[in-house]
């Protein structure tokens, strides 16, 4: 029995990878379809060009990582300093050779496609947006509950924040390691740290 639903979402995970290992204008039609075992007239079925196929990936597929990694938890967290703690402290020892290989997948068409298609350009910067805006969100919620500094500037640290863990991911797919990447990190928790009020450990959210 067809599942056009199921179809689409295998395209797309399919496509995901093929785009991640390969970069956009390199990924190929056919080894999606060979991957998947669907026809040519099924995947246009579903989207009219290769370029449609990678919009999707961007809003569906990168989008909903961001979503679930990030935005959900940090939106349900009156601590979010110490939810971004956790969440870099644990971020390389997630990943392995092969992420440290290909890089981060957002980053990659950021690099890519930004530049040379609107389209792309377009989607990439409202998944960053809806990123920076949620860790802006919650900055501010911690402020209000005191578990961060009053004196810190909410939406620039946010966009700090973002800059930082895309920044970590260039340096470790140009080295082509997991260690560059890690190198970073004492001294971006140290910074996080900084961040939050001068409590007793036990009174912190």
């Amino acid at each position: 029995m067809r599942d056009p639903g199921r179809t689409r979402q295998r395209l797309l995970d399919a496509a995901f990878w093929e785009i991640h290992r390969n970069g956009f204008r390199s990924a190929s039609l056919d080894s999606i379809l060979s991957e998947t075992g669907v026809t040519k007239g099924a995947l246009y079925h579903h989207f009219p060009n290769k370029a449609s196929l990678g919009y999707a990936v961007v809003e569906e597929v990168l989008g909903a990582y961001i979503e679930r990694r990030w935005i959900e938890p940090i939106s349900q967290t009156d601590d979010p300093v110490g939810l971004v703690l956790d969440r870099v402290s644990t971020l390389t020892d997630e990943l392995g050779e092969d992420e440290a290989r290909h890089g981060c997948p957002l980053n990659n068409l950021v690099q890519e496609m930004s530049g040379i298609d609107e389209g792309f350009r377009t989607r990439l910067r409202s998944v960053f947006d809806k990123w920076i805006a949620a860790l802006a969100e919650a900055f501010l919620r911690g402020q209000q509950h005191g578990t961060m500094r009053a004196d810190v500037d909410a939406t620039a640290t946010a966009h700090f924040v973002v800059a930082a863990i895309e920044g970590m991911s260039g340096l470790m797919k140009n080295a082509q390691s997991l260690e560059a990447g890690r190198a970073p990190v004492p001294a971006f928790l140290s910074y996080l740290e900084s961040l939050r009020t001068n409590r007793p450990a036990e009174t912190r959210g």
